[in-house]
């Protein structure tokens, strides 16, 4: 049976252990951080990993277009394609939600005939480059913010390239 008196000592039980609960957060954030605020506060004890932070930059290694289309396989680009042809073709003069990519490698950009561009690609390149077809396709947007595709990019260089050599095979 429940009655006023044993609802009472629940509630209070339930208020006690929130209580506890946070004089006990309370306590340890204190034991931990010293200074200011949250923001501002300071670790009392760091573990040491042995990792220098100014050495966990990332390491960019240059690229070499030439050699990398040289060892780029157009049959595993075409593979690739397959990511890019719901958007996409390779017939000259035929768009769909993006502009058709025959001859891309070496055109100039934003010139697809009857495509409407966002114009966020002109302001980063003049002419679809090797190395500018690179970098695009491995993050559309953060190479050309503001751009309308809506493709994540190609994490992996090898396919990044083998894909560019198959599209240089549909070049005048």
């Amino acid at each position: 049976m429940l009655d006023t008196m044993t609802f009472t000592k629940i509630v209070g039980s339930f208020c006690g252990a929130l209580l506890i609960f946070l004089l006990g957060k309370w306590a340890a954030e204190t034991l931990y951080h010293v200074g200011g605020d949250h923001g501002e506060a300071v670790a009392v004890y760091v573990i040491e990993t042995g990792e220098d932070e100014a050495g966990t930059e990332e390491v960019v290694a240059e690229v070499n277009f030439d050699t990398l289309l040289e060892t780029a396989d157009a049959s595993a680009g075409e593979r690739q394609w397959g990511k890019c042809r719901a958007c996409h073709v390779l017939e000259a003069g035929e768009n769909r939600a993006g502009p058709y990519l025959y001859n891309v490698v070496g055109r100039d950009v934003g010139v697809a005939e009857g495509f409407n561009y966002s114009g966020a690609l002109n302001e980063v390149a003049d002419v679809w480059t090797v190395e500018n077809l690179y970098h695009f396709i491995e993050n559309p947007r953060g190479w050309a913010p503001g751009t309308s595709m809506g493709f994540a990019g190609l994490s992996d260089s090898e396919d990044r390239a083998n894909l560019i050599a198959y599209l240089a095979t549909f070049s005048e």
